[in-house]
C-alpha cells in the first residue's frame, strides 16, 4: 500500500471518533438502525458460523496477532529505525480500522437507548429502598441455601460442569424471552477462554470479542457465579455493552432459570453487589447486616474471594486501570464502578417485578 493512502487512513481515525461522538447524541438512531438494525445481521451472521466452532477463534485471532506484532518489531526493527515516520503511519493505520471494526461489529452499542426504557423503570437511589430490598434478598437466599444443603451453615457446591451451566444459561435465557422478549438469544457462541489463566490474573470474569462476537468465559471461576458470568457475556452478544446493564441481565438469565443452584446463584449474586453498595456508603449498617446471612452464603462468598486472592499481582491494577480508560471513553462515566450501578436497575426491577 503506497504511504499516501496509508496516512490517509491512519488520519481518518480522527473524523471517525468524532462521528461517534456526534452519533452518540442521538441513541434512538443507533437503537433503531445499529443495534436492532445493521448489529443484529452482524452478531446474528457471526454467531451461526462461529458458534459451531468448539474452541475459541477469538482467542487465537487475539494471540495471532500478538504473536505476529511482536515478530514484527524483532525482525524489522533495524528497518523500523530508519523509517520511523512510515512506521508511525502504520501504527496509526492499525489504529483506525481496528477502531472502525470494533464500533461496526459492536462498539456502537455502547450508545444505544439504556435497558431502562425497555425495562420501562428508572434507577432507583433510594437507601431505604435499598435497605428493604436487601432484607429480602438475605430472606430469599437463607432460604434457598438451606433448601439446598439441608444446613445452614454448609457451603453450596453447583454439581455442573463448565459446558452443562453453558447449556443451562441458554434455557434461562429461554425462560427470560417470555417475560422480556428483546433479550431474545438465537445461534448461541458461548466458550471457555483458552486463556482462562491469563484472565484470572488480570482479575477478569470473561469478555465478549467484538470482533468474533463469541462470548468468552473464565472457566476457572468457581461454577457458583459461573453460570451468572456465563449469562452477563452473552447480554453483551444480544447488543447490550453497558457493564451494569449485563450485570442485571446476567443476574435475570440465571434467576429465571428453573434450576434451584442458578436460583441460588442470581440471588446471592445480587445480595453481593447490594451489601458491597451498603459497605461503601454506611459500614455500621453493613456490619449489622452481615450476621443475618447464613454461614453457608458467606461460605460461597469467601470462596470467591479466596479465588480471586490465589490469583492477585502486581499487573492486575494495570490491567483494571487499562479497562476502567477504555470503558470512559465508550460512554461509561463511571468506569469499573459502572459494574456496581446494577444495584440501582435491582432495587427498581424488582419494586415492579417483586421476588
Amino acid at each position: 500500500m503506497k504511504f499516501k493512502l496509508k496516512a490517509i487512513l491512519a488520519l481518518s481515525l480522527l473524523p471517525q471518533i468524532v462521528l461517534v461522538k456526534w452519533l452518540s447524541n442521538y441513541p434512538l438512531v443507533i437503537e433503531k438502525y445499529y443495534s436492532q438494525g445493521i448489529y443484529s445481521y452482524i452478531s446474528g451472521f457471526f454467531r451461526f458460523t462461529l458458534g459451531r466452532i468448539p474452541f475459541s477463534v477469538g482467542d487465537i485471532l487475539y494471540a495471532s496477532l500478538l504473536f505476529l506484532g511482536l515478530r514484527y518489531l524483532i525482525l524489522k526493527r533495524k528497518c523500523i529505525w530508519n523509517n520511523k515516520l512510515n512506521f508511525l503511519v502504520n501504527i496509526g493505520l492499525v489504529i483506525a480500522v481496528a477502531y472502525f471494526t470494533f464500533n461496526l461489529s459492536w462498539g456502537l452499542n455502547y450508545h444505544r437507548v439504556p435497558i431502562a426504557k425497555a425495562l420501562k423503570i428508572e434507577e432507583n437511589k433510594s437507601r431505604k429502598d435499598l435497605l428493604v430490598f436487601v432484607n429480602t434478598l438475605i430472606n430469599h437466599t437463607n432460604n434457598i441455601q438451606e433448601k439446598i444443603a439441608g444446613d445452614t451453615t454448609k457451603i453450596i457446591t453447583t454439581p455442573y460442569s463448565t459446558q452443562e451451566i453453558f447449556d443451562k444459561t441458554l434455557e434461562g435465557y429461554k425462560s427470560i424471552e417470555k417475560i422480556h422478549p428483546f433479550l431474545k438469544y438465537e445461534n448461541p457462541s458461548i466458550k471457555k477462554s483458552i486463556f482462562s489463566s491469563t484472565l484470572s490474573y488480570m482479575g477478569y470474569g470473561g469478555y465478549l470479542n467484538p470482533f468474533t462476537n463469541e462470548a468468552q468465559v473464565n472457566a476457572l471461576i468457581p461454577p457458583f457465579r459461573l453460570s451468572v458470568i456465563s449469562g452477563h457475556e452473552i447480554g453483551h452478544q444480544i447488543g447490550y455493552s453497558a457493564e451494569n446493564e449485563t450485570n442485571l441481565i446476567g443476574y435475570l438469565v440465571t434467576l429465571h432459570n428453573d434450576d434451584i443452584y442458578f436460583k441460588y446463584a442470581a440471588q446471592a449474586y445480587a445480595l453481593s453487589y447490594c451489601l458491597s453498595d451498603i459497605k461503601r456508603n454506611d459500614e455500621e449498617l453493613f456490619y449489622k447486616l452481615l450476621p443475618k446471612l447464613n454461614k453457608g452464603v458467606l461460605k460461597n462468598y469467601e470462596e470467591l474471594t479466596n479465588f480471586w486472592k490465589k490469583y492477585e499481582n502486581v499487573t492486575e491494577p494495570v490491567f483494571k486501570t487499562i479497562f476502567n480508560t477504555f470503558l470512559k471513553a465508550n460512554n461509561q462515566k463511571d468506569g469499573i464502578e459502572s459494574y456496581s450501578k446494577v444495584v440501582l436497575l435491582l432495587v427498581s426491577y424488582h419494586q415492579k417485578y417483586p421476588l
